[in-house]
């Protein structure tokens, strides 16, 4: 059997604020009740308690809120867009305008999506050092993974550089692409050529059927807006002096106080032919789909993945095209609450670095535990007691003051005791270890072992078992449950009573709920004053702060009796 590694997971209080955190069935408390949600003991294995606990390395802490926050209970805030291929900043408008992809020489493969690369026809055979600018056209893109070449579906660029640009205007085969805008220009023509104009049911591309569809819909919700102005794709206007005609005239359908204007029609119609967008199936190419795939079998059909990162709907590996580097990003944090800045990046696409980073550890003192002695197993005997070292680690500058708090019996089917021997104790400040050194007088600062009785090697009620600069260790002894649902009846939960089934997943691991709160002393933040007497006594004004959470410990497994 695999060994259990401890862990500690700590909650994050958002989820006490929202009515969805409670189990089904609850029942929600009175107003006039005494108890409140601090009274209540946290239940690791509630529905939804897997969605509020976070290591302490994925948790921020907001210094206005004096909070923990988690990645549900803070605003995200786009810093930068860029392509992690080629590190280019894109701006926003950019973005909103082309879309996120890279619209660069940026490209991946559609069977494998690695990076592409580009290689001249002629020179194929040339060794990868060899320079792409000296090298005569033709152009390709090749994958140097699953070898595979444009060259496959018909696609060869005039130049190696501005590859987005070359493949915007040639479909697979080497056909030039016909964008929107061209063939409406085109479609105008042969309207004022021929009196019949395109045809109804002309095939378009999905750019084009998108392009007409956009431009119908909007020509439609200005034909049925009110009079004023008031359309949906259009502006507002509520700063206008016909403000109130315009508004108005939303509601009646007709201006209002303003007789010289006729009301629109409201009534909007459907697409009717493909210049607006109407696109109809046809079974013909449904047979000659079935044809090819007869023809190529599963090998040459395109998978899901494939068909995803493609900007049309396409079928078979033939039609895949190369596709663009998605974009990426660089955002800041903040607090939903107080909108305070929790983690803010670089700007620069190239610096990892933050301006701002919020972390909880370095506000919250972290937890671990750890057997007392070493067993020659891992999994923990039933009924017969244990104990365990827990160490609480202060990562402030100045010195705390820590009340761990555990139930008794764990909550669940099967509950184990619980004890902590010394849950009150003081916390050195976190500071840099020469400095300690130098106070000392160059001697080193030894840990002290269960200080009232130096040299034993037993635990005693109320003691610290180990202390050091900015850290301390209890001990906590447990009796493990056991997991026999028809054992005796005093060793039965009310829980088991109810539900006698079989063990469930993960129902044998032994997690403890433990309540801490942590108080210490800082100096009050106020605003500087003129004087040097006000400044000193600023500086002697002490502020008490306090936080308190729940986290869960993961001690073991208990064996199976």
């Amino acid at each position: 059997m695999t060994s259990f590694t401890p862990y500690t997971y700590f909650q994050c209080p958002c989820t006490e604020n929202s009515t969805s955190s409670r189990t089904f069935g609850e029942d929600l408390p009175s107003p006039t009740s005494d108890t409140s949600e601090d009274d209540r003991t946290f239940d690791p294995r509630a529905p939804r308690a897997a969605y509020s606990l976070h290591p302490l390395e994925h948790l921020l802490y907001c210094e206005d809120c004096h909070q923990i926050r988690c990645h549900r209970c803070v605003l995200d805030e786009i810093v930068t867009w860029y392509c992690p291929n080629c590190l280019f900043e894109v701006p926003s408008s950019s973005v909103k305008s082309e879309g996120n992809r890279c619209t660069r020489s940026c490209f991946q493969c559609p069977v494998c999506t690695a990076s592409l690369s580009v290689s001249s026809v002629a020179l194929a055979q040339t060794g990868l050092g060899a320079d792409i600018s000296a090298q005569a056209g033709p152009y390709v893109l090749n994958c140097t993974y699953c070898q595979w070449s444009s060259k496959e579906i018909g696609i060869q660029l005039e130049k190696p550089n501005g590859i987005y640009a070359q493949l915007s205007k040639v479909k697979n085969g080497g056909e030039p692409y016909i964008s929107a805008k061209d063939r409406r220009r085109e479609d105008r023509r042969d309207i004022s050529e021929s009196p019949k104009g395109p045809g109804p049911n002309e095939t378009l591309d999905a750019d084009s059927q998108f392009e007409n569809l956009k431009s119908f819909y909007q020509s439609q919700l200005a034909d049925s807006a009110p009079s004023g102005g008031m359309g949906f794709m259009g502006g507002y206007g509520y700063g206008s002096p016909g403000a109130l005609s315009r508004i108005m005239g939303l509601y009646t359908g007709s201006s209002f106080g303003d007789k010289k204007r006729e009301s629109k029609n409201g009534n909007m119609r459907e697409v009717c032919d493909s210049s607006e967008g109407l696109q109809l199936t046809s079974t013909k190419d449904d047979q000659c789909a079935i044809t090819r795939i007869q023809r190529v079998g599963w090998e040459g059909t395109a998978s899901t993945a494939q068909q995803k990162e493609q900007a049309q709907s396409v079928r078979f590996m033939d039609d895949l095209r190369p596709f663009s580097h998605l974009l990426r990003t660089k955002r800041s944090k903040r607090c939903r609450a107080c909108r305070h800045i929790l983690s803010k990046p670089e700007s620069k696409v190239q610096n990892t670095r933050f301006r701002i980073r919020l972390v909880a550890r370095n506000y919250i003192p972290a937890i671990t535990i750890q057997p007392l002695q070493q067993a020659p197993t891992s999994l923990l005997t039933p009924m017969k007691p244990v104990q365990f070292v827990l160490t609480v680690k202060n990562p402030l500058f100045e010195s705390v003051r820590v009340n761990i708090a555990t139930p008794a019996s764990t909550p669940g089917r099967f509950a184990s005791k619980v004890t902590v021997l010394c849950p009150q104790f003081e916390i050195g400040a976190s500071t840099d270890m020469f400095d300690e050194a130098l106070r000392e007088g160059g001697k080193e600062k030894r840990r002290t072992k269960a200080e009232a009785s130096e040299g034993q090697l037993q635990a005693e009620a109320g003691k610290i078992w180990e202390r050091g600069r900015n850290w301390v260790s209890v001990v906590v002894e447990i009796v493990p449950a056991s997991l026999r649902t028809d054992g005796p009846e005093f060793m039965k939960s009310q829980q088991i009573q109810k539900d006698d089934g079989p063990l469930r997943e993960d129902e044998d691991v032994l997690e403890i709920p433990v309540f801490v709160r942590v108080e210490w002393e800082t100096d009050a933040a106020h605003e500087e004053s003129g004087g040097l007497a006000a400044g000193n006594k600023e500086k002697e004004l002490k502020e008490k702060r306090e936080l308190a959470y729940w986290c869960v410990i993961g001690v073991g497994r208990i064996a199976q009796d």
